[in-house]
């Protein structure tokens, strides 16, 4: 399915109460709205995540399980709004919050 795609500027988020998340190594060479593009299997940052140590502990990193089948950057998939990624060590999900509207991947 189409999607926007992510940047270096999205907002994206865990499912836990203030945890931001972002991209480690986004791709430098390719932008959108002037911000280097985030492709698979580079992991994700999580910080400021509230989840309690009890509960399986903040995360940490996340890892995009799918991305864009038809577009890449540097022979890598980039990641869609839609993509699905999981958190570590809690093994929920992020969600992109606000992306780029301009353009759209599939």
């Amino acid at each position: 399915m189409p999607g926007y795609l992510l940047h270096q500027g999205a907002t994206v988020i865990c499912a836990h109460p203030a945890g931001q998340a972002t991209p480690t190594a986004p791709f430098p060479r390719v932008k959108v709205a002037g911000q280097a593009v985030a492709v698979q299997p580079i992991p994700w940052a999580v910080t400021g995540c509230l989840n309690p140590p009890v509960s399986g502990g903040p995360c940490a990193t996340a890892s995009f399980v799918t991305a864009a089948v038809r577009v890449k950057a540097g022979g890598m998939p980039v990641l869609l709004q839609d993509s699905q990624a999981i958190c570590a060590p809690t093994g929920t999900p992020l969600t992109a919050l606000v992306v780029q509207p301009r353009v759209k991947g599939q």
